[in-house]
């Protein structure tokens, strides 16, 4: 039996009596109906109304289906009765996909319980047929609402999970709410980056928040460290190699350019590649191509490079140990971190910070911080900024004895990092303990303190750390390991 349909036409709507939606961007409005004139119909009315959305139709739940694999939609109008899949399958596959999308169903008179059904499967609205096109206006907006709410929560959620593991910055004072605004901005273009600021300012983390708030956030980010791999291993690590292309290349290696393609590549400490690798980052950043080393092809790669580096990049162009031309590749955008010194009123909340993430890590019950300690920390200088800080209150939390962090505990630290008594040998019962429990205590908060300070001090140079401690770098590895510490942690 044929279905009686009510052509939907943009000549039928006075334009001047509906009050003008708000301003839509990146927003993905598909029509579904398997008679293509009613959905096209649909289509160039929502158009007229959301010139700025980009509005589809199509006239099968199958090819629905594939633009939501595609991309992201924010509304779907999809009739229920319709041939090889009917709009209920649709609804429940397409929520699969896209759980934060707004589905509208079409249905026609006299058939409201098919669209209760529809709503307790999880529809959002629905229109009856013949539709009024301010009934549909009405229900576009609402549902486009309703999807931009989600995905705004969705995105302060994930907010809120990477700043309770330390993924945000912190800090609310003026450098930091203008470091955030910076980076904010530079996050939605897909421009080239570069990070400058001393160590320990948080450049990797910075480079983290750029690729989170853009639109690569789905994509890879991947980091690499360039002076902590060997000169002639770094071309392979960035560019990949062929099976045979040098002495132990037992197989293909594609390289972080092509594993990062469609993300973002950090590059840290870009200043201390050799000569020979700036030339050959150089061309990929200029031609969008890599070659892997004993390649004669090439590859296209789409990647968002964000370098950082705390040396004087102009200082070295003049010493001619960095290409010129590169660092103008590089230095698209630039963000430039503020050491924590001229930060000083945001020290008590990054301490405070760094307090509960240090007693989340050992399993303790949070430490309440004497004010004193406080003022101390604010007046330290803190050469080795927000890294410094961050392993001063790890020593904190380490050997305070009571869950009160004063400035005793301070001075302790600060005189050497020695272990008070009551610390080493007061059990949390306030009881002396074992000899053998207290000594293994003493000696695995020694050892956390000693590697902590010297992999901070060796920017997480291994073999440096191993001659400066005057272990052998196998050992310390074996120390690292038991300690489940990474050096690379402590690179910046």
């Amino acid at each position: 039996m044929a279905r009686t349909r009510t052509p939907c036409s943009e000549e039928t709507v006075n334009m001047n009596t509906i009050a003008s939606p708000r301003t839509i961007s990146e927003v993905r409005i598909v029509i579904v109906d398997d008679e293509g004139d009613f959905a096209r119909g649909l289509a160039r009315l929502l158009g007229r109304r959301y010139p700025d959305a980009e509005v589809l139709a199509v006239q099968s739940g199958r090819e629905a289906l594939q633009l939501l694999a595609e991309k992201p939609v924010q509304l779907m109008i999809t009739d229920l009765r319709m041939p090889e899949m009917t709009g209920m399958e649709l609804l429940t596959q397409a929520l699969g996909l896209q759980p934060e999308l707004s589905m509208v169903v079409l249905t026609a008179y006299g058939t409201i319980e098919t669209a209760v059904e529809a709503l307790r499967a999880g529809a959002y609205d629905f229109l009856t047929k013949p539709i009024e096109p301010e009934q549909v206006f009405r229900v576009a907006a609402k549902g486009l609402e309703r999807s931009r709410l989600l995905e705004e929560n969705n995105r302060l959620r994930q907010i809120l999970v990477r700043q309770e593991a330390g993924g945000e910055l912190v800090g609310e004072g003026l450098a930091m709410r203008q470091l955030k605004q910076t980076i904010a901005a530079v996050a939605q273009s897909e421009y080239t980056v570069l990070v400058r600021g001393e160590s320990g300012t948080g450049k990797e983390l910075v480079a983290r928040m750029v690729h989170h708030l853009g639109s690569r956030a789905t994509k890879p980010f991947l980091a690499v460290n360039c002076p902590s791999i060997p000169e002639n291993l770094l071309e392979s690590e960035l560019f990949g190699h062929v099976r045979g292309a040098f002495t132990g290349a037992d197989r293909d290696h594609k390289g972080l350019f092509a594993a990062a393609d469609k993300g973002t590549l950090h590059l840290d400490e870009i200043g201390d590649i050799s000569p020979s690798v700036q030339t050959k980052l150089l061309r990929v950043m200029q031609d969008g191509e890599v070659r892997p080393v004993g390649s004669s092809k090439s590859s296209r790669v789409n990647v968002r490079v964000v370098a950082s580096t705390n040396q004087d990049l102009e200082a070295l162009i003049q010493a001619k140990t960095f290409r010129e031309d590169l660092y103008y590749r590089l230095n698209v955008l630039t963000i430039t971190l503020p050491p924590l010194r001229e930060r000083v009123e945001d020290i008590p909340l990054l301490a405070g910070h760094f307090f509960r993430a240090a007693c989340r890590e050992m399993g303790l019950p949070e430490k309440e911080v004497d004010p004193k300690v406080l003022t101390w920390m604010a007046a330290h200088p803190w050469p080795g900024n927000v890294r410094e800080l961050q392993n001063f209150v790890r020593r904190l939390t380490v050997f305070a004895a009571t869950d009160r962090v004063d400035i005793n505990l301070v001075n302790l630290v600060q005189q050497g990092g020695c272990v008070p008594v009551t610390a080493a040998l007061v059990g949390s019962q306030g009881r002396i303990g074992e000899y053998k429990t207290a000594k293994e205590e003493v000696l695995a908060a020694f050892t956390q303190s000693y590697v902590h300070d010297l992999l901070a001090q060796t920017k997480g140079n291994v073999s440096e750390a191993a001659r400066v401690s005057g272990l052998s770098r196998v050992a310390l590895q074996k120390i690292l390991s038991r300690m489940g510490e990474s050096a690379a942690r402590f690179r910046d």
